[in-house]
């Protein structure tokens, strides 16, 4: 599927991706991209593997996402459902983890409300010498790769459907609009966009976005990377515009007045899209709120819009990423 060697055992953050490895991402998610559109959509790539879905707060794309995935590449699956699981009688997450190591999971997908779990489990399970790999699902305020890599392959897709690479993203600008501060995918997708080669434009109410968050990114390309608390200067020429769910289960103070204060300042709208390049495109990683965001003709709008378009490519990607850590 890819030329580059992937060594990489564990996925838990794009800090420190490769150029390479993203690029292996980009060429294997369009070879399974492909298979997904033939009759058949299922190849042998992981049968006889078993993938272990643990998710511990809810998600119906991600979790159904991997779960699809996973089938199209012939594993067996484990799915893990916490109000029924052990944990309610006192087992700690690694013995979990512990448990379906020994029913033989060689991949587990783990996405916790807590940032770091994934990588501790990883930790443990290499500690065992297990040989189980560890996907992060989405830890906390940390980092939700595959979010970020779907989107990337989304855009690279646009730019050239038959060979998305990570150089096509050089110069082009995008901005990332809306609840900054509690989104993981917002810190996965400056950590890919920047390696790109992107200018990267940050935009939210200073309550959503305060001015100490830069010191939160770990990148050396940060220069290409600003903050505004206005959404005008954010989407002035910009290439592609993905906006960010209101995580209002995450907020644990007043910080916004109200919703529709939030969509009258920062909410993405035909109109607000005339300030941007003419050909710009809109992402969301949903689920979207209607009306606060984005708004519902937008949302609609296959013009513009490429959430569609993400949701599909996100089998393709989690299809790339199990084969990839699973082989």
């Amino acid at each position: 599927m890819t030329a580059t060697p992937w060594t990489r055992k564990h996925i838990i953050s794009l800090e420190d991706f490769t150029i390479d490895e993203y690029d292996a991402v980009l060429t294997t998610a369009s070879s399974f991209k492909s298979v997904l559109k033939s009759r058949t959509k299922k190849v042998p790539a992981l049968q006889g593997q078993v993938v272990a879905n643990m998710f511990f707060e809810p998600s119906t794309r991600t979790r159904s996402s991997f779960e699809l995935a996973a089938k199209r590449l012939s594993a067996d699956i484990l799915n893990f459902a916490p109000g029924t699981s052990s944990l309610t009688k006192g087992e700690t997450i690694l013995d979990t983890a512990k448990t379906y190591w020994a029913m033989g999971a060689n991949i587990m997908v783990i996405r916790h409300s807590n940032s770091g779990v994934p990588l501790n489990v990883a930790m443990e399970m290499d500690r065992l010498n297990s040989g189980v790999s560890i996907f992060n699902g989405g830890d906390g305020l940390h980092q939700h790769p595959s979010q970020a890599l779907l989107d990337l392959f989304t855009i690279c897709s646009l730019l050239d459907e038959k060979n998305p690479q990570l150089s096509l993203l050089k110069g082009k600008k995008v901005a990332i609009v809306g609840d900054i501060l509690h989104s993981r995918v917002a810190r996965s997708n400056i950590n890919s966009l920047l390696a790109g080669g992107c200018e990267v434009h940050l935009a939210a109410p200073p309550t959503l976005l305060p001015s100490l968050f830069l010191e939160t990114i770990n990148s050396s390309q940060k220069k290409r990377l600003f903050v505004h608390w206005h959404l005008k200067p954010a989407l002035e020429n910009a290439d592609f515009v993905m906006t960010l769910r209101l995580q209002k289960e995450r907020m644990t103070d007043y910080l916004l007045p109200s919703l529709r204060e939030y969509h009258q300042l920062f909410g993405i709208t035909h109109e607000r899209l005339q300030w941007c390049n003419p050909e710009v495109k809109v992402l969301h990683p949903g689920p979207v709120n209607r009306g606060v965001e984005l708004s519902s003709e937008l949302m609609d709008d296959g013009k513009y819009s490429l959430i569609g378009e993400q949701v599909t490519n996100g089998v393709a990607v989690r299809m790339a990423l199990l084969y990839l850590i699973g082989n």
